[in-house]
């Protein structure tokens, strides 16, 4: 109520801008679903490779499950598809609020983003999906026939893969958060014990529960954390964010930050 007539268009604007972003993302991830459904069999059978070759075959046991399991992995594979296009529309809602020298970093780090996306997933299949495979049929036994369903089977995967894809934008986000001066790399040293934490916890959030899977998830997400750390450092804050303030926080920011720098 007490926002002047400007202050409110301004806001119906970023909503509007806000909108369109999303628009753009999820269309793009529904034409990525699309595509990817035509070839649901051959990226089904790319997944079940793992247990193959552990001799192990996946099972349906309702009618319908095959089916939905296809749809699962079309969304799933149509982000994964529409990722670039989701980072541009990232880039598209928060371009106003940069300074023409900070817009440049947008071509620097957009490869650097797909390619570190792109690592995760396959970190995460190559090498996580395989240790934690064979740990659960070496713990069933001889005495225990293992039998995976293929819906529990392909959820497990999902639980690593795209979160593995997210986590590994870590430093790409610190980088941009540092150069924009919304962090610094004293505070994320300072927090290290408090960041291992949260890791920890939603490690556990995200992977199934049991110690392997948490442990496999929190490792390289704390590598992660430490590298932002050290790229934070050699990031500086752009220098005409400094001179004529921040189009986030605005001047107050900009002096609070300097007077905590001169304590």
């Amino acid at each position: 109520m007490d926002l002047s007539a400007g202050e409110k268009q301004t806001i119906i604007q970023h909503l509007e801008e806000l909108r369109n972003s999303l628009l753009i993302s999820v269309v793009a991830i529904i034409i990525g679903a699309v595509a990817s459904f035509a070839y649901s069999e051959q990226i089904l059978a790319f997944l079940i490779k793992p247990l193959m070759l552990l001799n192990e075959t996946p099972i349906a046991t309702g009618v319908t499950e095959a089916f939905f399991v296809k749809l699962k992995i079309s969304f799933i594979s149509g982000f994964i598809l529409a990722f670039p296009i989701v980072v541009w529309a990232v880039w598209r809602f928060f371009r106003p609020a940069l300074y023409p020298t900070e817009r440049k970093y947008f071509y620097i780090l957009f490869p650097i983003s797909i390619i570190l996306f792109s690592s995760g997933i396959l970190f995460s299949y190559f090498v996580v999906l395989r240790v934690i495979l064979e740990f659960f049929i070496l713990i069933a036994g001889q005495n225990i026939e293992t039998m995976f369903k293929i819906d529990q089977y392909i959820s497990f995967i999902l639980t690593f893969t795209i979160p593995f894809g997210l986590i590994f934008q870590l430093p790409v986000v610190v980088f941009f958060l540092t150069k924009i001066g919304v962090i610094k790399y004293q505070m994320l040293a300072k927090n290290r014990k408090y960041a291992l934490l949260i890791i920890v916890v939603l490690a556990a959030a995200i992977t199934p529960a049991d110690p392997l899977s948490n442990l496999l998830m929190s490792v390289p997400t704390f590598f992660l954390y430490e590298v932002s750390i050290w790229v934070s450092k050699w990031s500086s804050p752009n220098k005409e964010r400094k001179e004529k303030g921040s189009k986030f926080f605005g001047k107050k920011k900009e002096k609070e930050d300097e007077a905590d720098e001169e304590k």
